[in-house]
């Protein structure tokens, strides 16, 4: 006696076939929405307390990256600027302008002023500043052409598989330790050519083990 009918066996495979096409189709579509700047943010210039434009501080006037970022040489931590350091020059130009006001608020009521987080890693990932920047990897290799930001955006997902593309092959990326903190630096058309002179003047090592970011 036959208990379920002849055309049960294609109907379980194609129902088979269709879950896993179907399961198959939605991981697509998350992780495309997992690189889209829907998720990652990326080119969306953030709204800040202040309007700072780096455009126009590093980029007009040349103000080199580590007058506010003082401590990206050494420590982990780039640095954000005290608010003192801003008024080393805006309590001679600029007095007046009201999109300064949090500034002045911030020296004379000494309290600091809450940035908007632009580029963050998870709490699981160790990143150093100073051996990157030490080592010859540039401003602008992680967070873009940032001279020609008059809002600061995020230029790079800062994914692990980004991460990694850099440290498997850190000759397409390394420059002249003179030109790290050139905001308008352009890769040159021998790249790989100086960068594998520089990895090994420089002693860079291909990282790739797990222990490297996470601790």
């Amino acid at each position: 006696m036959q208990i379920f009918h002849h055309s049960t066996n294609t109907i379980s495979r194609v129902s088979i076939y269709g879950a896993v096409f179907i399961l198959a189709l939605l991981g697509g579509v998350l992780y495309a929405i997992e690189l889209s700047p829907i998720y990652t943010r990326v080119n969306e210039a953030r709204e800040q307390p202040v309007p700072f434009s780096h455009k126009h501080h590093a980029g007009e006037l040349g103000i080199d990256c580590r007058y506010c970022h003082t401590t990206v040489e050494k420590s982990s931590f780039a640095g954000l600027p005290p608010t003192q350091t801003c008024m080393t020059c805006h309590s001679q130009i600029w007095t007046n302008a009201p999109m300064l006001e949090p500034v002045r608020a911030s020296y004379r009521d000494d309290k600091s002023i809450a940035w908007t987080r632009v580029n963050a890693l998870p709490d699981f990932v160790y990143f150093d500043h100073s051996i990157h920047v030490s080592k010859g990897i540039g401003c602008t290799t992680c967070h873009g052409q940032v001279g020609e930001m008059p809002l600061t955006w995020k230029a790079n997902t800062l994914y692990m598989s980004w991460c990694l593309d850099c440290h498997r092959q850190p000759e397409k990326y390394v420059r002249e330790k003179s030109k790290v903190f050139d905001p308008g630096y352009v890769t040159p058309s021998n790249q790989m050519e100086l960068g594998a002179r520089l990895v090994k003047e420089y002693k860079i090592h291909s990282l790739t083990d797990c222990s490297t970011c996470h601790r």
